[in-house]
């Protein structure tokens, strides 16, 4: 944040931030600030680390904070302390946005998910959805709110997971075909996401699939952002693939959580700028 903005925050700045623990990583603050200032919006946004859940969501209210996004390991456990849930949220089992509204007599809490819109959204920049044919590798909360969104975009899906017991009950859940990790290879479809932690840092030499396999999809997505191209995406660009990096569903659940606190249309070219700009800084510190 600049100092022209920090100046601007007063008794009427509107307080929004993150809730998990860890979250001195999120890069979200540096997202969400960079749009609140693009618009002139008396806005803030900063990283809470929170333990003792029932209480920070307490004091959310207590404080008048307007809005929080709510990362690992809080996104299923926050749910009974919500006054109320949106039903897809509901159904995923996961709420990573909670909207601060006023009540009849108190201030209310309403869970949602936009993981689900980002993913979306970030594929839909590339190919029409509806009709497609999509692999999910992982079976985790990423690929629960992945699944959910592509299923209600009309995409069939599979599962691929490393877990059996996991991906079956994912799959069973889902209605849709669950299949073990090593029999991915034989799988062709449009659309592969990788929703596992599978070429992170410092596993960046790892990926989930072998290098011929990416011939077999159309599109490639990885929802890992660090690093920003990971082997898969390395493997799959040189394959002819079109390639999603995870900054882009990161930007586009924050573009979904951004219109639902403001009511405003998101910046999305400045969120994604502020995206790189502090993934490149961190990058180079280390």
């Amino acid at each position: 944040m600049t100092g022209d903005f920090m100046r601007h925050i007063d008794g009427t700045t509107k307080l929004y931030g993150i809730i998990g623990n860890p979250v001195a990583h999120s890069l979200s603050p540096a997202m969400h600030n960079a749009a609140f200032q693009a618009l002139g919006e008396n806005r803030v946004y900063l990283p809470f680390p929170v333990d003792r859940l029932s209480d920070a969501l307490t004091g959310l209210k207590a404080l008048n904070i307007a809005g929080v996004s709510v990362t690992i390991p809080h996104k299923e456990a926050v749910i009974p302390f919500l006054d109320e849930v949106e039903p897809l949220a509901g159904k995923i089992g996961a709420v990573n946005t909670i909207v601060v509204s006023d009540g009849r007599d108190s201030k209310c809490l309403l869970g949602t998910n936009t993981d689900w819109l980002g993913a979306n959204r970030a594929l839909q920049q590339t190919i029409d959805l509806p009709g497609h044919r999509a692999l999910i590798l992982g079976a985790g909360g990423s690929a629960r709110a992945i699944a959910f969104g592509l299923l209600e975009a009309g995409v069939e899906i599979s599962l691929c997971s490393r877990t059996a017991s996991r991906g079956q009950a994912l799959a069973e859940h889902l209605n849709c075909k669950w299949l073990p990790l090593a029999d991915a290879p034989r799988v062709k479809a449009d659309i592969l996401v990788n929703a596992t932690s599978v070429g992170m840092t410092p596993g960046e030499q790892h990926s989930p699939l072998p290098a011929a396999c990416c011939k077999n999809f159309r599109v490639v997505m990885d929802i890992v952002y660090a690093p920003l191209q990971t082997r898969l995406l390395r493997e799959a660009a040189a394959a002819g693939c079109s390639c999603i990096n995870g900054l882009e569903m990161l930007l586009y659940q924050g573009v979904a959580q951004f219109e639902l606190w403001t009511g405003c249309t998101a910046p999305v070219a400045v969120m994604r700028q502020a995206l790189h700009q502090e993934l490149d800084s961190r990058t180079e510190n280390h």
